[in-house]
């Protein structure tokens, strides 16, 4: 790839990307660009920005002139964007954000690549962007995972920002003849994820003696994810992925959140029984107690919209690239768990009080 830009690398999945990237293509040169919104965690990248072909740039997608001295300084011909609003419950609360990053963002990286890259005739060059399964709507429990071809039917205005999105990458394929692909993912989980999502939060309330809000009556089913599956899914993109195709990356690991909930609260019961250390680090916690962890289970007033079910269909990237996912979902989780347990002081710098009083009464 030579020199890469990845926007949006201080959030989750772009964490995980860029040192699954420094891991598996140590010859390439990663350039990061981040606004370090709430989601965005510059702490998270500590040891990527130790290494010699990793460097940080504090700045905005909207920003064209910035991209465009990017793009020209770094001789970048490959831009993974990541960067994006993500958190449905915030998009309902405040769209205009979503609007303004998911779509006038995306548009404007797009302006910058096409003007270095279409204009300059640059022929070798690729433009990837980071989609979700949202954009299709929703499912019935009956009904088949989404494919590449299902109808776009968006629901939030989440969801609705990063259809217009997806649209604008076709678009500029289309038109322009800019080398795009998209992918559409499953939900993700895995280590650095903001916990405000329902894995991470559920880990950090435990551990706090805090309530588990459930939406309505909890049987709303997702597709999952372990996020090194994802990034694999989009390093074969990238390398054998052809240009304006889209792909659906997959985990062929559908769960209720209720059985989420219930699997994560006694992974963690089973991991303090016997375990003095970490009954002194959260003696809080109804595990540290001898109690069940199920205890702390709320349901409260679903979600506006709610979408009843996601659910991708995997086969198209299986079959032209060789895509599988390697994590199984015990073996994902049971990594995710051991990770939280073992980073305490990194979500506790992001758990202050005005961000702890917002996702007690908010949940993903």
């Amino acid at each position: 790839m030579g020199a890469m830009l990845v926007t949006g690398g201080a959030g989750f999945i772009g964490t995980n990307f860029i040192y699954y990237w420094l891991k598996n293509h140590p010859e390439d040169k990663i350039i990061i660009l981040d606004a370090l919104t709430y989601a965005g965690n510059r702490h998270s990248l500590e040891d990527a920005e130790k290494q010699d072909n990793c460097t940080f740039v504090h700045g905005d997608i909207l920003d064209q002139e910035l991209v465009e001295k990017l793009l020209i300084d770094h001789q970048i011909q490959t831009i993974v964007h990541f960067a994006a609003e993500s958190h449905v419950d915030r998009s309902i609360l405040g769209p205009d954000a979503f609007i303004n990053t998911n779509i006038v963002g995306t548009h404007t990286l797009l302006k910058a690549a096409k003007k270095m890259w279409i204009d300059g005739n640059v022929e070798n060059h690729r433009f990837h962007h980071i989609s979700t399964d949202e954009v299709y709507g929703t499912l019935t429990p009956d009904e088949p995972p989404f494919v590449e071809t299902n109808a776009y039917l968006p629901n939030s205005p989440y969801a609705a920002s990063k259809a217009s999105s997806d649209h604008l990458i076709r678009a500029y394929h289309e038109t322009y003849g800019l080398k795009t692909t998209i992918s559409n993912c499953s939900n993700n989980y895995g280590p650095f994820q903001f916990p405000e999502k329902l894995i991470p939060l559920i880990i950090v309330n435990i551990l706090d003696n805090k309530p588990l809000p459930i939406y309505g009556d909890g049987c709303q089913i997702r597709d999952w994810l372990y996020v090194d599956d994802h990034n694999f899914g989009v390093d074969l993109i990238l390398h054998k992925g052809t240009p304006g195709e889209t792909y659906n990356i997959g985990g062929n690991n559908e769960w209720k959140n209720i059985d989420i909930i219930r699997h994560v609260c006694d992974l963690l019961d089973q991991q303090f029984k016997g375990d003095a250390g970490l009954k002194k680090r959260f003696p809080d916690s109804p595990a540290a107690k001898g109690q069940s962890s199920q205890s702390l289970i709320t349901f409260v007033k679903d979600r506006a919209g709610h979408d009843r079910r996601y659910a991708i269909n995997p086969a198209k990237i299986s079959a032209a690239i060789g895509f599988s996912p390697r994590e199984t979902f015990p073996s994902g989780i049971e990594k995710t768990l051991t990770w939280f347990l073992s980073n305490e002081k990194w979500w506790r710098n992001i758990m202050d009080n005005t961000y702890r009083n917002w996702i007690s009464s908010n949940y993903v």
